[in-house]
């Protein structure tokens, strides 16, 4: 049986081994979200209310507001924050079965059944889109393919709410199993720390953020 992951989960496995065995396996530690988190955090809370529930934007956010108004009027049943999952065989289930393959969350989500065309929207607070990275893109429209059958085309961004900025990528239903392929090496890669034991840590510039302070690169 292969291991159950998300987008962020595997980048944790790239990033550094070591540290995806402390934190997901033997989960002996938590990695506690910096402030650049809750801000992230707080943005999408706001963004989430305002589409779904009409809310005022707090003001210290006003600058997301004009974007969040053009994509309010696209066309579609709009879906905040929804929770996706997929079995191994790219079956859909819900975000937490117990079967689940892959999960995620899409920020926005403008279904049109009617179309067959979604737009989905993954909300970013960096300052610039100069490490964006669409595999988060490829792996959450498998999941939209298989959840809304009817939809054939998708108009993914990645949407850059700081500097404005969108990076966009066109998905299609004909090519769904495609998009999960890339993320094979790395699932087989961790397959097989898992069967071993054996989590070599990776040494790198984030080496002192990390949280796992019993490593020999640990330079927090």
């Amino acid at each position: 049986m292969n291991p159950s992951w998300s987008y962020s989960s595997l980048k944790t496995f790239q990033q550094c081994p070591r540290k995806y065995y402390h934190l997901k396996v033997a989960k002996d530690i938590v990695d506690r979200p910096h402030e650049a988190a809750l801000y992230g955090s707080a943005v999408h809370t706001a963004a989430e209310v305002h589409v779904r529930d009409g809310e005022p934007i707090p003001a210290k956010f006003a600058y997301i507001a004009p974007t969040l108004e053009a994509l309010m009027k696209i066309e579609g049943e709009k879906h905040c924050e929804i929770k996706l999952g997929l079995t191994e065989n790219l079956e859909p289930c819900e975000f937490e079965d117990p079967a689940h393959w892959w999960h995620g969350i899409v920020d926005l989500l403008i279904v049109n059944e009617a179309t067959g065309v979604a737009h989905m929207v993954d909300y970013k607070t960096s300052k610039n889109a100069r490490y964006a990275d669409t595999k988060q893109l490829d792996y959450m429209a498998a999941a939209v393919f298989a959840k809304f059958p009817k939809i054939k085309t998708i108009k993914s961004a990645l949407l850059f709410v700081v500097s404005n900025e969108f990076v966009k990528k066109k998905h299609f239903a004909e090519n769904k199993t495609d998009y999960i392929k890339s993320a094979l090496p790395d699932l087989n890669r961790l397959k097989a720390a898992l069967g071993s034991g054996v989590w070599n840590p990776v040494t790198g510039p984030l080496c002192g953020f990390c949280p796992v302070r019993s490593c020999e690169h640990n330079r927090s």
